[in-house]
């Protein structure tokens, strides 16, 4: 009688399921991009040539200017001026976008009138020429006065005795709180609607329910481009010449370079400084968005490569 055929070898066993303990180590082989390196190659060496020339062959930069004023007591003072303009005009332009958006998302019509109106002048208008205006705000109005309207004056300052630089922040912050008013917006309307829906179940009102409920978890929106409208307010702060104030780094900077006939390497002084604020402040908004983007799957997910098991080609 014929026997079945054995459908097993006789000198070895089933191989053992992927997942068990005495499953091989499996190995993995990393594409390789040879296009990738290429260009990238290419263009560290067109860097590389495009500094070698900028130190060698071009007396135009004169570094040796550069050198000497880098780190001027004039230079750093006006780089602390710069600074002092963008934290004073981001303050007044986050409270004031805040109240902006939420009076763009009121139900009344009165308040939705008045936000959108000062979004259309305000956005809808060059900062620069903004700056021009409030530099001729003590020819337009030589008083200002606090009160109530055709009624008793509480206050009065004569413009010309405002200083410059509060010129110079109330300009910057008007403009920037029209866009961070749209930033706060877009975060208020990123909440889930059922939130102020179970706030009114609470029985919250609807102010309630911004400041308890929308407006704290709105922030993981919110943050990070107030981090990038930070940034940009700090280099808009070389436009406040406009105004005119000239204590802020380019122009301190403009002034130096105007009798030693220098403008190149006072230039790149300037340059440098706002480099380094913007990079201190980038790597701050990137730990910042790490931080909020927490919980929202968003995180880094890890790359292929940087997995313990390994996987074979």
């Amino acid at each position: 009688m014929a026997t079945k055929p054995s459908t097993q070898k006789a000198s070895g066993t089933n191989p053992a399921p992927s997942g068990s303990p005495l499953a091989p180590p499996i190995k993995a082989v990393k594409l390789r991009h040879p296009i990738r390196w290429v260009v990238a190659g290419v263009i560290v060496l067109y860097f590389a040539s495009f500094v070698w020339d900028a130190a060698v062959n071009r007396p135009v930069y004169d570094w040796e200017t550069f050198g000497k004023y880098i780190f001027d007591k004039r230079i750093s003072e006006a780089a602390l001026v710069t600074l002092e303009l963008t934290v004073c005009s981001m303050v007044i332009a986050i409270v004031l976008g805040i109240a902006l958006a939420v009076m763009r998302l009121s139900p009344n019509p009165v308040f939705q009138g008045i936000s959108w109106f000062y979004l259309w002048v305000f956005r809808g208008t060059p900062v620069y020429v903004q700056l021009v205006f409030w530099g001729l705000i003590a020819a337009i109005y030589p008083t200002f006065t606090l009160g109530i309207p055709f009624g008793p004056q509480w206050f009065s300052v004569a413009a010309a005795d405002v200083p410059v630089f509060w010129i110079a922040v109330v300009g910057l912050g008007l403009n920037e709180a029209a866009y961070m008013a749209e930033v706060v917006r877009a975060g208020i309307l990123s909440v889930d609607s059922g939130q102020s829906e179970a706030a009114r179940a609470l029985g919250m009102s609807w102010s309630q329910s911004m400041r308890r409920i929308i407006i704290p978890q709105s922030m993981r929106i919110i943050i990070p481009p107030t981090g990038n409208e930070v940034i940009s307010m700090l280099k808009t702060t070389s436009l406040v010449a406009a105004v005119p104030f000239s204590l802020d780094l380019y122009m301190r900077a403009r002034d130096i370079a105007g009798p030693i006939f220098r403008p190149i390497p006072l230039l790149l002084v300037a340059s440098s400084w706002y480099l380094l604020f913007t990079s201190i402040l980038m790597v701050g908004q990137y730990y910042l968005e790490k931080r909020y983007a927490r919980g929202t799957g968003f995180e880094r997910v890890k790359a292929p490569n940087e997995s313990t098991t390994e996987v074979t080609k």
